[in-house]
């Protein structure tokens, strides 16, 4: 029997649209070449580049979603919309003309439910296997009733969502420094959604949401016995779940993007090692170097573990468009 390829779900592209107008000097649906990452060389580089880095690391195939500065959630929806369905279409093509190499996320006009609906629909028309969401769309958290047909619809057509900052996080209100907002601000806010998705009772009232939280689900490993320890102390504190939080850990997908073995084998210890799939956030400066064989010669992994990350896991996942 033919193994199941080795899938990386957290890796970007920007698209060449935007490429091409900016680098002309002209905008792209009021974006400039001071976005889209321009000055890292990879995010330049055609699909046959691409691909060739893909085999060195030993990844067969690529979930590629827009890099997140295209999420563009505090434009005008319309404008949004646009940018949102050029890059789908842009990911959905590379997807078709490479089709055991590239499956697609897109991304949606989130500020505004209507239109987000249209897209989604749209985009998993097109082939795309889900979308990538920020933590929250201009400052609303995803327990807001406001985000309801978004979760209906995603569980309805069993979108991979990949939950991924994007702009300032929680920590810019507190400092701008170290590149904290990044390598403690994106846990920061993985965190928050997985409490907020929680307690706001979503994940009870859609059990067939497929959330893979980035960033190996930020602080949520380490946080969620203290989440355990307030739902024990303050029961009016609860929201709308119905059982502890950490009972809910095994309800999200969490991506291997770690960089010790000690916090790989740590998060694995906490979410259940069939959660873990391979993630590695390329083609940022942040991303986890040499992936797979990181994974392969890891000494805290059994060779069942190395399996599930590696193939097993999202071999399942993708075929049943569920985590459990």
């Amino acid at each position: 029997m033919k193994a199941s390829p080795i899938v990386d779900v957290h890796a970007h592209v920007t698209p060449r649209r935007f490429r091409e107008a900016v680098q002309s000097g002209r905008d792209w649906h009021g974006m400039t070449a001071e976005d889209g990452e321009l000055d890292n060389p990879k995010n330049l580089w055609d699909p046959e580049r691409r691909i060739e880095e893909m085999d060195g690391l030993g990844v067969d195939v690529q979930l590629v979603s827009p890099t997140d500065c295209f999420y563009q959630y505090d434009k005008d929806p319309g404008v949004t919309t646009s940018i949102a369905a050029e890059c789908n279409d842009e990911v959905a093509e590379m997807a078709k003309s490479y089709p055991t190499r590239f499956m697609g996320l897109g991304t949606l006009p989130l500020q505004d439910a209507e239109l987000t609906l249209s897209e989604m629909e749209r985009g998993m028309r097109l082939g795309l296997r889900g979308f990538m969401i920020d933590d929250h769309v201009n400052g609303r958290t995803y327990d807001d009733p406001f985000f309801e047909p978004f979760w209906a619809a995603a569980e309805r057509h069993r979108a991979f969502l990949l939950v991924h900052q994007g702009g300032p996080t929680t920590v810019t209100m507190r400092t701008k420094n170290y590149f904290l907002p990044n390598t403690v601000g994106n846990l920061v806010d993985r965190t928050l959604t997985f409490g907020c998705l929680v307690f706001g009772g979503v994940m009870d009232r859609h059990p067939g949401l497929v959330v893979c939280l980035g960033h190996a689900g930020g602080y949520v490993p380490y946080a969620v016995d203290r989440m355990d320890r307030g739902w024990d102390a303050f029961p009016k504190y609860r929201g709308r779940a119905r059982d502890r939080p950490s009972t809910y850990l095994g309800r999200f997908l969490y991506d291997a993007a770690t960089f010790t073995d000690r916090n790989l084998r740590f998060l694995i210890d906490a979410v259940g090692i069939e959660n873990v799939v391979l993630g590695t956030d390329w083609p940022a400066p942040m991303a986890v170097e040499d992936p797979v064989r990181r994974i392969r010669e890891s000494a805290v992994l059994t060779d069942v573990e190395r399996e599930a990350i590696l193939r097993g896991n999202i071999a399942r996942v993708l075929k049943s468009g569920r985590s459990a």
